[in-house]
């Protein structure tokens, strides 16, 4: 019988992170620091209209592209925060933001297109490049640069096939940001070259002393730029699997096609739960906010006695502890840790070759399961010291 498989498919890895996730489901008593995915119930509010939506039988497609009345609360919502200005029919709602990501790559890549993407990166953006016939061209971030995009990395590295550039601030998997002043060489050789930016912006309401900035939001940029946001992050939503893709009209009318396809519509109930998220649950989500900084400078100052290199994350609520002194692979350090001590960490490979030598941690879990999984992580250091 023949091989039916897609070499394209056979040759992808498998993510990084769901292997560790689902070793540690099956292991009693151990801690998981590697998810990320907030600890925080839904805001009861938007639960509470998930619900009603259903006792009203709302159970219908939307419209392919989202209600109408979420698209233009979409609006609203990216003008007040991040002075981006969209109209509804430059919003897709999707299934995900990981759907946004992968409409929007079969969408403007033609095959050999190559995509400048900033590692480390969270694991899908380079499957979804290659799996659109793109070519993804990888920059690496260093850590004394705090994990920023440089413009003279992307001269390094520009070609005449370059068709866009894939960037995710604040970052998953180092909590680095981008200021204003960070973005406008990015943006300016944006515009030199002729490039489309598709910018990730999942975590942009989880910021620590710098407000988020869009490289939307910046003259002459939107017209070349697809942001993709979503809810998960923010609003603790991520089961209910929604995002958005906001972009060009150009664009957004061929990424629609694309969407008609292969989803036809964004689940109802999560449409009717997200407006209500949008329009009164800035409280809730300053709430989060606060805690995960909380959360983030305990981690800071626990590593720093630990005697882990560390650099202090701004945005996101992730880590990236440096692991390169004790002479392993970031794969072997947290394979040891999560057989000695059961406790699961995603290898900094996991998201790109420059990842590796370090460590993410997810910080979206309770102070106490932060102590618990830091002291048995302690631990297992003072036995690779000895």
């Amino acid at each position: 019988m023949r091989d039916f498989l897609s070499k394209q498919v056979v040759e992808l890895e498998p993510s990084g992170i769901r292997k560790f996730f689902d070793i540690v489901s099956e292991m009693p008593d151990a801690i998981s620091l590697g998810v990320g995915e907030p600890d925080f119930d839904t805001p009861w509010r938007v639960r509470e209209e998930g619900i009603y939506s259903l006792e009203k039988g709302r159970t219908f497609y939307t419209s392919n592209a989202g209600l109408k009345e979420l698209r233009r609360e979409i609006c609203v919502y990216l003008d007040r925060k991040y002075q981006l200005s969209y109209n509804e029919n430059e919003i897709i709602v999707t299934v995900g933001g990981s759907e946004g990501i992968d409409i929007t790559m079969r969408t403007v890549l033609n095959p050999g297109d190559e995509v400048i993407v900033a590692q480390p990166s969270f694991v899908s953006y380079l499957p979804c490049i290659t799996m659109a016939g793109g070519v993804p061209v990888v920059v690496n971030l260093k850590e004394e640069d705090k994990f920023k995009l440089k413009r003279e990395q992307l001269e390094e590295v520009v070609t005449d096939k370059t068709k866009a550039i894939f960037i995710s601030f604040p970052n998953n998997p180092t909590g680095a940001i981008m200021t204003r002043e960070d973005l406008e060489p990015i943006a300016e050789f944006a515009k030199e070259h002729d490039l489309l930016v598709i910018s990730d912006e999942i975590y942009s309401e989880l910021t620590y002393g710098t407000k988020h900035v869009s490289i939307g939001s910046f003259p002459e940029m939107k017209e070349r730029t697809i942001v993709v946001n979503g809810f998960s992050k923010a609003f603790a939503m991520t089961g209910w699997r929604l995002g958005y893709v906001a972009g060009p009209s150009v664009i957004m009318k061929q990424m629609l096609k694309v969407h008609q396809y292969v989803i036809m519509a964004a689940p109802t109930t999560s449409q009717y739960a997200a407006i209500e998220a949008l329009r009164y649950c800035d409280d809730e989500v300053e709430e989060m906010q606060i805690a995960y900084n909380q959360r983030r400078r305990y981690l800071v100052h626990a590593f720093e006695k630990m005697g882990l290199d560390c650099f202090e994350p701004e945005g996101a609520f992730y880590i990236f502890p440096s692991i390169k002194k004790f002479g392993m692979t970031s794969e072997e350090f947290a394979t040891r840790l999560l057989n000695e001590q059961k406790v699961a960490i995603v290898p900094g490979s996991a998201f790109g070759e420059c990842g590796e030598g370090y460590l993410r941690v997810s910080y979206a879990y309770s102070i106490e399961e932060l102590k618990e999984a830091l002291g048995r992580l302690n631990t297992f250091i003072k036995g690779l010291e000895k």
